[in-house]
């Protein structure tokens, strides 16, 4: 089949099962395994249907058996397909359908005469579907239920049900030992497959938190919590290319706090990292929360501002200016400093390079430091 044929196939049979499985990813895979359970259904059914056939089983009761069993099954794939238990915590009720498939299977073993010995097998493949949604818990109580529903049902076939489909008392203890131990054995290779989940999705959210804090030491400052320079760089570059296509403003200024290595030599290194904690601080309560405020190096930050006028940049900067200027930095009991800070501002130009406005930026950050600090300076 050529490509050009075999496309077109492949796309009908997606959406039919898009059509079939929807394309939710969690209500799919309930639905796949619920499917499972339907094929499953649809073989019980036909091996019920062939010991009827062969005369060692009721054809009636099997008859109204199969419809109730079938009928169920299919009606839980369509309620999971309508999206009603979408949001339920397991939304394939894989507890209920279980439960309900145990009875079906208990049923099956009172009228399947003496061809009951094909139940256990499929109830081994039953406890199975255990591995896919339920909790220790459950899984516990989903044991207990069947002993108590095999109990009943050899109790029904020995002393209730017609003579000639009651099977030998060996026989029957033979069957009612293969029942404990395929519910036995099941039970506990299901809690096994549980306990090894749990600790696989333990050691993903592990892994998850460790990328996550690797992730945070490449961008972020550890001192302030502010991007750092690496992250502000690749920033840079995007809102560059962002502001060439849309043609919208983009300023970027240099923030540099005035004689900060005299408070490093008085104070120590210590009060120097609590003054700059406290400066992050500041000015991130004064810009928005779109603008983007990273530690460059030392006493220096540099402040994104997309989608803003040079207007509106000026009035936040001298708010910047202002508030640091206003609110002064507490080392210790008795011990306060005042700080101000120097700001460099340029607005991107047509074909120019987030870098090359940062070096003008620069450039006019040195013209606030020589014009006496404490001053925003624009670039020409």
């Amino acid at each position: 089949m050529s490509p050009e044929t075999s496309a077109p196939s492949r796309s009908l049979l997606q959406r039919m099962l898009d059509l079939l499985l929807t394309n939710e990813p969690r209500q799919r895979m309930s639905l796949v395994t619920t499917g499972l359970a339907c094929l499953l259904m649809v073989f019980c059914i036909l091996a019920m249907k062939l010991v009827a056939a062969a005369g060692l089983a009721d054809e009636e009761l099997v008859h109204w058996w199969a419809l109730a069993s079938g009928a169920c099954v299919f009606a839980s794939f369509a309620l999971i397909r309508s999206g009603f238990t979408r949001h339920w915590h397991d939304p394939a009720f894989t507890h209920i359908q279980i439960t309900y498939a145990i009875t079906s299977n208990a049923a099956a073993y009172v009228i399947a005469g003496h061809a009951r010995g094909i139940v256990p097998p499929i109830l081994a493949v039953i406890m199975m579907f255990g591995v896919f949604g339920l909790g220790p818990a459950q899984i516990k109580a989903v044991l207990a239920y069947g002993l108590v529903a095999f109990c009943i049902a050899g109790a029904v076939v020995q002393w209730w049900g017609p003579p000639d489909a009651t099977t030998p008392g060996a026989l029957a203890a033979v069957y009612l030992l293969i029942v404990v131990m395929v519910l036995v054995t099941s039970t506990a290779l299901t809690l096994r497959a549980h306990a090894v989940r749990e600790r696989l999705q333990a050691k993903k959210r592990e892994l998850s938190r460790a990328v996550e804090q690797i992730r945070d030491l490449a961008t972020r400052d550890e001192l302030t919590g502010l991007p750092n320079r690496r992250y502000m760089l690749e920033v840079m570059r995007i809102e560059g290319l962002r502001a060439g296509r849309s043609g919208q403003p983009l300023l970027m200024a240099q923030l540099d706090l005035d004689f900060f290595k005299a408070v490093n030599d008085t104070y120590g290194h210590g009060a120097g990292d609590q003054v700059l904690q406290c400066f992050a601080r500041t000015v991130l309560a004064c810009v928005r929360n779109t603008d983007i405020l990273a530690r460059w190096g030392g006493e220096e930050f540099v402040l994104l501002m997309a989608d803003t006028s040079a207007e509106d940049g000026q009035r936040l900067l001298e708010r910047v200016r202002a508030t640091v200027a206003d609110t002064p930095v507490q080392l210790a009991p008795g011990v306060i400093i005042n700080l101000t800070i120097s700001i460099g501002a340029a607005q991107l130009n047509r074909d120019e390079t987030p870098l090359r406005l940062l070096q003008r930026t620069d450039e006019a950050l040195y013209s606030a430091k020589r014009q006496g600090r404490n001053s925003v300076v624009w670039a020409e």
